[in-house]
């Protein structure tokens, strides 16, 4: 007996120790535990309801999925509803209809039964206010996980296999046997005499995990008897690396990367100042803040966007990442635009008196902001950001037009003898092409130009040292109105 009640100290400590260091519970914690009912997660409950009845008081809950795909699944349904009475633990079980979500959802079997699997914890997480789910993955399963997505091609992220704690769904999913190899948590059930359920369907190498398992470990296991013991130590040092790099990753997208009108934009020279590791995982954040669809993170995009940067040439060019997605390189600005462009259609609107309610200009996002002002402010050093311009209100002739630039648009430029075109105008100021079609017209009651908001005004009702009362208008996007 004493040799058992050893065995079991070990593994607590054991626990205990990766709990301290990864700070996975603090005491009164609500900790939902999926029990499968294989020695996995009996062992799980079993060492957890330790550190809860002798160490750390956690409040614990058995979680347990009945998948509907084999006979014995209720025997283990029953089997786990009696362990967890038996150590005083609540249990919830779920009763789900996987061959029927395959058949609507077009999944496969492991991939359906996962997703309602974690789709049940995650809710069960939720009715108990819990902090963390905890999951019975032991260090065989990383080793398997990390050697399947390096057959399959993966970058360092993905050969940091999983994480010990990661957060979902503002719960943290927990792994606390992740360095425990398979064979402890069974000698565990076994010494203690508990019992446990076993999976006959991980047996057939039709799956392709257990194909890893059953036919590729054994293989290279012949060249290193301790391939498991790599895999897992590989999955330690990169995973480590892998969070630095996400830090400093981080911090280049908090340095270089600006949000201004729905785009993501950074300055290709200072891009190009990056070592190439950081500049891949900036696309590869970006890509990550702007879609839910992880396709859009795989290295082929990556790189092709990253390439596009690369080009010494002065070229402006457009790629689509799918998804809505698009990337823009223009004027050495590389822009992510999450959707299609606005400002596409033609639009013209009148403002009969200078002070009317604001204008709303739906078609770019926009609203156009009137104020009157005494003009002795004026003279109190009165700055303008680039999104307003000051008229003299007695000048300026009215009903304003406000409309979608033209063909053959021009502007006497206050500054310049003459008229300029407009479309001269935007390209002397560098105004990226994508965005040209965002910036309204402002026209007088004669049809002139008075103002290209955020790049120039004209010479018309100029404010002087005369100007009584003047009129600011101020140009800004509909959200922040």
């Amino acid at each position: 007996m004493k040799l058992e009640q050893d065995y079991l100290k070990s593994l607590v400590e054991r626990v205990e120790d990766v709990a301290t260091e990864k700070q996975l519970w603090d005491e009164g914690d609500t900790i939902i535990v999926a029990v499968s009912g294989g020695p996995d997660s009996v062992a799980l409950l079993h060492v957890l309801h330790e550190i809860s009845s002798r160490r750390t008081p956690l409040k614990l809950i058995c979680a347990h999925v009945h998948h509907g795909f084999r006979q014995e699944s209720d025997d283990e349904a029953v089997m786990v509803q009696r362990l967890a009475e038996s150590l005083g633990i609540p249990v919830d079980t779920a009763y789900i209809d996987v061959p029927a979500y395959m058949k609507s959802s077009g999944k496969g079997g492991q991939e359906a039964a996962r997703d309602k699997r974690y789709e049940f914890l995650f809710e069960t997480a939720r009715k108990y206010g819990a902090k963390s789910i905890a999951l019975a993955h032991h260090a065989d399963d990383q080793a398997e996980t990390v050697l399947m997505r390096l057959l399959r091609g993966t970058g360092p992220s993905g050969l940091a296999g999983m994480k010990i704690k990661r957060s979902q769904k503002n719960v943290e999913l927990i792994r606390p046997f992740l360095r425990i190899n398979k064979t402890d948590l069974i000698e565990l059930c076994d010494q203690r005499g508990y019992s446990y359920a076993i999976d006959y369907s991980n047996m057939l190498t039709k799956y392709r995990r257990n194909a890893v398992r059953l036919e590729v470990f054994p293989f290279l296991e012949q060249y290193n008897t301790q391939i498991s013991s790599s895999l897992n130590q590989l999955a330690e040092v990169t995973g480590e690396e892998d969070d630095y790099m996400e830090l400093a990753a981080e911090d280049a997208y908090r340095s270089l990367v600006r949000e201004i009108d729905g785009r993501t934009s950074f300055d290709a020279p200072s891009f190009l100042g990056l070592h190439v590791a950081l500049q891949r995982r900036l696309i590869k954040l970006i890509l990550n803040y702007l879609s839910a669809d992880q396709e859009n993170t795989d290295f082929v995009k990556i790189e092709t966007v990253r390439q596009g940067v690369l080009q010494d040439r002065r070229t402006n060019w457009r790629l689509d990442l799918g998804g809505g997605l698009t990337c823009i390189r223009e004027y050495g600005e590389v822009s992510f635009c999450p959707k299609p462009l606005a400002g596409q259609g033609k639009y013209i609107y009148q403002l009969n008196s200078p002070d009317g309610p604001d204008l709303v200009l739906p078609e770019i996002g926009k609203i156009l902001k009137l104020a009157l002002v005494d003009g002795e402010e004026m003279r109190d050093g009165i700055k303008l950001a680039s999104g307003e311009a000051s008229f003299d209100a007695d000048q300026l002739l009215f009903p304003l037009t406000v409309r979608c630039r033209q063909p053959g648009d021009k502007m006497k430029v206050m500054g310049l003898n003459g008229s300029k075109k407009v479309k001269d105008i935007l390209i002397d100021e560098k105004i990226p092409p994508s965005v040209r079609s965002m910036i309204p017209m402002v026209c007088d009651g004669s049809g002139s130009i008075v103002w290209i908001p955020g790049v120039r005004r004209s010479v018309h009702a100029a404010v002087g040292r005369h100007t009584t009362c003047i009129l600011r208008m101020e140009l800004v996007n509909a959200g922040k109105a």
